[in-house]
């Protein structure tokens, strides 16, 4: 079953592109974002979402806010990995990933082939109907029903032939439903896999289980997201893709998409981080800020897809030149971290 698996969930690009799912090792390059044009017709604003579609974008008011955040404070995904120590293979890793590969931010403004550039969120109000989704994977995904609107956003849109995850925040609720390969059948939708995260929990998914995503985390986690950005400070790694990862998983992930043995290739959950010597000030802001998030969160190793390639939120208002500055660091300014010090318990994602 795992490998059958990995035939679905390895091949997700971090891309919003239209391209297809690929197959494990194999590279899908996803959509420059950075050639986009600005002002496109991307995500709605706050002023002109209808009441309880309004997209990532759209900035929640502070009571929200603090109702629901992403996981816990103590969560992984928040930890801060600036001080802890370099991995004893990082070098062969980085080098596996592509040492001299640029980075991409993969989501901004606009539209790339008919659609918003990266993997939108659908945010839907308290008491949002749930509906049916079935699963070509269903012994590991979480069973619905699963409250997605009919106009929830598709990555890639409507027609897009690629990842098409769909990933809905019910933050009265406090839980995201994420789906990958997910179409709309009948009254419902059906998916590749699903899963439902607990936002208030460090709960993590049985071992052995994918998600919406190969590693078996949340998608939404790791996305970078306008309004983080807009605020100063993006407080959690960021999704990152790798051209191939070997079997197995690290800590926090709980799913394998590989059967590569190769010690030089990551496996999916590896933290990675930007090297302290990368002198990122001369960056536009809102790279620096993705930038400063990479030093002091890390990304963490998502999904299979083309090297270094971040993954964020399209929403009209990202500066697809600033984002674009982000290709000036390459692969060899970053350095494969020992997170195993973080942990508590193998089945938990809360942090020490």
């Amino acid at each position: 079953m795992i490998a059958a698996l990995a035939l679905v969930t390895a091949g997700c690009s971090a891309s919003g592109a239209g391209t297809g799912a690929t197959a494990p090792g194999v590279t899908s390059s996803a959509a420059p974002g950075a050639s986009a044009a600005v002002g496109g017709s991307g995500a709605p604003s706050a002023s002109s979402a209808p009441a309880g579609r309004a997209g990532i974008g759209a900035r929640p008011s502070a009571a929200a806010a603090r109702a629901c955040t992403v996981f816990p404070a103590d969560n992984v995904w928040h930890a801060d990995v600036s001080r802890l120590p370099v991995h004893s293979r990082s070098a062969a890793m980085v080098g596996a990933i592509g040492a001299g590969a640029n980075v991409h931010a993969d989501f901004g403004s606009g539209q790339w082939e008919g659609a918003p550039i990266g993997i939108p969120v659908t945010v839907v109000p308290a008491g949002q109907r749930k509906v049916p989704v079935t699963f070509g994977y269903a012994d590991e995904s979480d069973p619905g029903p699963y409250p997605i609107p009919a106009d929830a956003k598709v990555e890639g849109g409507p027609s897009g032939t690629g990842d098409r995850h769909v990933i809905v925040w019910d933050r009265a609720a406090c839980r995201a439903y994420e789906l990958f390969d997910a179409h709309r059948s009948g009254s419902g939708w059906r998916a590749g896999s699903g899963a439902v995260f607990d936002l208030r929990s460090n709960r993590m998914r049985r071992a052995g289980w994918t998600s919406a995503d190969a590693a078996g985390l949340s998608v939404l986690a790791g996305l970078v997201r306008y309004d983080e950005v807009a605020a100063g400070r993006i407080d959690h790694a960021i999704r990152v893709t790798v051209p191939r990862t070997r079997t197995g998983w690290t800590w926090p992930a709980s799913h394998s998409a590989s059967s590569a043995t190769d010690p030089a290739l990551p496996q999916l959950g590896q933290r990675l981080r930007l090297k302290r010597s990368v002198d990122v000030s001369g960056l536009p802001r809102q790279a620096r800020i993705v930038a400063e998030a990479m030093r002091t969160h890390g990304m963490i190793v998502a999904d299979h897809g083309s090297a270094w390639y971040l993954s964020g939120a399209p929403d009209p208002r990202w500066d697809n030149d600033a984002l674009h500055a982000l290709d000036r660091l390459r692969g060899s300014d970053f350095e494969v971290v020992d997170a195993a010090g973080l942990m508590t318990n193998p089945r938990s994602a809360a942090v020490r």
